[in-house]
């Protein structure tokens, strides 16, 4: 004779759970300052420490990108069977640690080592996030809630670019400052101080949130097998594929501007550093975060609306609806490419937050940290740790001199959301059946109990 099923709880008060969502949309802002800052101070730091501008990129992505989703995976599974909190707020000390590192880093190698610091640190948020706001927002809600947690990608990358360009106005009036304990300092190493060292203190904030109980898992209940787990994934691996690759070609573009529209403007358009930054750190601030939220907000619509795949479905409209926007590069007048860069940003953002949300929808709760990981790995590596170098590779190598950038802006950023939306639209179908899957999957625990 089979038990009754175990009851969940009723989901906390939206109040609090909002709160929660503030509280980590904070800290995702801080990793995204942390993470992007370096996009606006290439001169700077190319010049005092005398490295090249691909090994520039290598700080802005690679080196980053390439430690942030190797141990993602392990931390991702981690976040599966411990708590969520602590996790978060000891990854928040660790990289904000190693984010003001970077002010005192003389050369390329130690540049290089403090920036690998910041991706493992950072390494251990998301996951946690993700996992932490399914246990608090029901299926029909959850897709808004997690588009605003990733609305700190877009505060944070602009703030990071203005933060620059406050960096470069400085710069222009006072070459350096006396800092007690650590000296002369450059008006860029003092910028990775001021947003590196807040983050050790606001990580005690984390413990204003309280760890909530797994839902549609018996509590205290063992970890599942990594087998078990890889097993199930392997049986998604077509929406998996097309999921976490479709997303990530859309990211690997994203990354790919953002590391290199500043540039673009400073060469094609002859704007100052600090001119750059406003322009584009105020888009990407203001329309990037409504970008995200409208596409959380329709996802939400069209879930109540009986769309199964929504999540996947926004994904693939926003793609190709940007489509068109893609030709901000190549018009005659800086002005006009700003105002492209609006649409543009807009909905190049909008995918981020429903994408998250699709995983933790088609993933049993003791798996969700782990593919989370994983999705994160793939979106990183490819969009973090490539997109900025393709487009230095392609103005380098295919064009060879340095205001072709515009083309290699456009090339790139073309051919990556033409890809990925055909994988989006292949994997609609495939994610249904993931659903279903995801179904049987809870009733056989329920049978279980």
């Amino acid at each position: 004779m089979s038990q009754k099923p175990i009851e969940e709880e009723p989901y906390p008060s939206a109040g609090y759970a909002w709160y929660v969502v503030g509280v980590l949309t904070l800290v995702y802002v801080f990793s995204f300052i942390d993470r992007q800052i370096l996009n606006l101070l290439v001169r700077p730091i190319r010049r005092d420490l005398g490295i090249t501008d691909t090994q520039m990129s290598l700080l802005m992505g690679f080196s980053f990108a390439l430690f942030y989703t190797f141990f993602g995976i392990p931390l991702g599974r981690l976040a599966d069977s411990r708590s969520r909190r602590t996790i978060i707020a000891v990854g928040f000390a660790a990289w904000s640690l190693f984010t003001a590192g970077c002010g005192l880093a003389r050369n390329f190698f130690q540049m290089l080592l403090m920036r690998v610091g910041v991706g493992v640190g950072e390494a251990a948020l998301s996951p946690a996030a993700y996992s932490l706001i399914t246990d608090y927002f029901p299926k029909q809600r959850l897709a808004t809630a997690i588009s605003v947690y990733s609305m700190g990608i877009y505060i944070g990358g602009g703030l990071a670019l203005v933060l620059g360009a406050v960096v470069a106005n400085i710069a222009s009036a006072q070459e350096t400052w006396l800092l007690p304990i650590v000296g002369e300092t450059r008006p860029w190493q003092v910028i990775f101080f001021i947003v590196g060292l807040p983050g050790v203190v606001l990580a005690l904030l984390l413990y204003t949130v309280k760890e909530p109980k797994r839902r549609g898992v018996k509590q205290g209940s063992a970890q599942v097998p990594l087998g078990e787990v890889l097993s199930y994934l392997w049986k998604n691996k077509v929406t998996f594929l097309c999921h976490n690759v479709g997303f990530a070609l859309i990211s690997f573009s994203n990354y790919g501007s953002s590391s290199w529209v500043p540039t673009f403007f400073q060469r094609n358009h002859g704007w100052s550093a600090a001119d750059a930054g406003y322009v584009y750190g105020g888009i990407i601030a203001i329309f990037g975060t409504l970008g995200i939220v409208a596409g959380g907000r329709l996802a939400d619509y069209m879930t109540q609306r009986g769309y199964r795949d929504s999540s996947m479905r926004v994904g693939l409209y926003v793609t190709l609806a940007w489509l068109p926007t893609c030709v901000y590069s190549l018009v005659p007048s800086g002005r006009w490419a700003a105002l492209l860069l609006i649409p543009a940003v807009f909905l190049t953002s909008a995918p981020f937050g429903v994408a998250a949300a699709a995983i933790q929808q088609m993933m049993p709760n003791p798996m969700r940290g782990q593919a989370s990981a994983i999705y994160l790995f793939v979106v990183n590596l490819i969009g973090l740790g490539i997109g900025p170098t393709a487009v230095a590779v392609t103005t380098d190598y295919v064009f060879g001199y340095d205001d072709a950038v515009r083309y290699s802006l456009f090339i790139v950023s073309l051919f990556a959301h033409i890809v990925a939306a055909v994988l989006l639209w292949i994997g609609l179908k495939p994610y249904c059946t993931s659903l279903d899957r995801l179904s049987d999957w809870n009733a056989q625990q329920t049978e279980k109990r």
